[in-house]
């Protein structure tokens, strides 16, 4: 095999790959072996038709499609090894010459990793910002607490407020139709969350447990079913029950109940330390940011949308992710939110760009440095990994080993993070 890669644009070009007849004659052979399983002719049974007879009655070409399905995966890997490219979309391939006895000739136009010009990236300056722990601080942290140990209590004679969490059955129509996906029983919705059509939630608002109540919306002009896209509707809802969240006193009964400290101002104490220590933290990922934002403006680099595209796909997915955490399935957020899939990734495009523009500078600025991960450092994440889990070593290796096969994962996230941590040493923090 032979391969001769030319670029016809700034990241596009044409991969002409020469197979030889030996091969392609092979491929030929695992083609027919595959095809014939499922061929009948009168005199043979089912799979057992001679080559000779089926290349006459069917012709050898009937074959060809099989076989060069078989052949280019292969081959096109191997030509991108030789080549040196580094493909970010499928190929698109044309046969050039294809037949028996000669070689099979194809080319494919190959979307591939765009070149990163660098600008300065060394004794940048950084405007540093202060993350103290401040009174305002603390009174936050303190609410996020009682917030997360908030007592529910069913609201036996009340109605119903914002950041309640009501069980509902609701039925819609439009023109007296019902939809579908506008009907649910023993609905879970906390009112204020956002999650359905705009008005829905607020007309909910003083109901009390037992009611009915009919609600209007209107479905957005731009509703993902457009058949509904700008309707009125009116739907029948009959609230079950209320919940609501109380937040308790900060005392030293619920000190106890929630840490190991008996009394609150050792419990305050203790969240003072952990605050400095989380805003430390913080303060380190901010001068990183700003590290590798003054590196990417200065870098040009012309990305193509394929890895745009695939880098919002990959959020609409970790978005998913989130929701399912929390018993709500994304086509269910997209009904009610009256969003599409591809509204969704047009809202995650911009930061899908700057992350994939961050990655490519980055992974330039480790190839000018020579930034690697020694076997150290590979060798103290798994450690790491190992303590965090429970789990041995040893187990560890072997469950990275079968996720990421030469731990290539593993050690690319190193590289990133050698590399941010080299800009943010030879910036200027002012």
């Amino acid at each position: 095999m032979t391969a001769k890669w030319e670029k016809t644009e700034a990241n596009v070009g044409v991969l002409e790959v020469e197979v030889d007849s030996e091969q392609f004659s092979a491929a030929l052979d695992r083609a027919f072996k595959k095809v014939v399983k499922n061929v009948t002719v009168p005199g043979f049974r089912k799979g057992k038709v001679p080559r000779k007879l089926f290349e006459s009655r069917f012709g050898v070409e009937s074959l060809y499609q099989e076989a060069v399905d078989d052949l280019l995966p292969q081959v096109y890997q191997q030509a991108v090894q030789e080549t040196g490219i580094e493909p970010v979309d499928r190929p698109s391939i044309d046969i050039v010459q294809i037949g028996v006895g000669e070689p099979l000739i194809f080319k494919a136009t190959v979307t591939v990793k765009p070149e990163v010009q660098l600008g300065e990236y060394k004794g940048l300056e950084i405007k540093d910002q202060p993350f103290e722990v401040t009174d305002e601080a603390i009174s936050q942290e303190v609410d996020r607490i009682r917030s997360s140990h908030a007592q529910i209590d069913v609201v036996e004679d009340g109605e119903v407020q914002t950041g309640d969490t009501v069980n509902i059955d609701f039925a819609g129509t439009v023109d007296g139709e019902p939809f579908e996906g506008g009907e649910a029983e023993n609905y879970q919705l906390e009112i204020g969350s956002g999650m359905f059509i705009q008005g829905f939630e607020e007309q909910l608002i003083g109901m009390k447990p037992g009611e009915q109540r009919e609600i209007q919306v209107t479905f957005p002009e731009n509703y993902h079913v457009k058949s509904l896209a700008g309707r009125d509707a009116k739907f029948q809802v009959t609230l079950h029950d209320i919940k609501r969240r109380t937040l308790r006193e900060l005392d030293d009964e619920f000190v106890q109940e929630i840490s190991e400290f008996e009394t609150v101002d050792a419990f305050m104490e203790d969240l003072k330390k952990n605050l400095a220590h989380r805003l430390e933290h913080e303060h380190e990922h901010y001068l990183q940011d700003a590290a590798v934002a003054a590196a990417v403006q200065n870098a040009t680099v012309d990305i193509p949308q394929v890895m745009i595209d695939n880098e919002a796909d990959s959020m609409v997915e970790n978005f998913a992710q989130q929701l399912a955490m929390q018993q709500i399935p994304l086509d269910a957020y997209m009904e009610f939110t009256g969003t599409t899939r591809d509204e969704l990734r047009s809202q995650f495009a911009e930061s899908a760009k700057q992350s994939v523009l961050n990655g490519l500078v980055l992974e330039a600025i480790a190839k000018q440095e020579g930034l690697e991960p020694s076997d150290e450092d590979i060798e103290a994440e798994l450690q790491k990994l190992a303590e965090s889990s429970g789990l041995p070593l040893e187990r560890v290796q072997q469950i990275m080993s079968l996720r990421d096969p030469g731990l290539a994962g593993l050690r690319s996230d190193l590289r990133t993070r050698k590399t941010v941590e080299f800009l943010v040493a030879n910036s200027k923090v002012v």
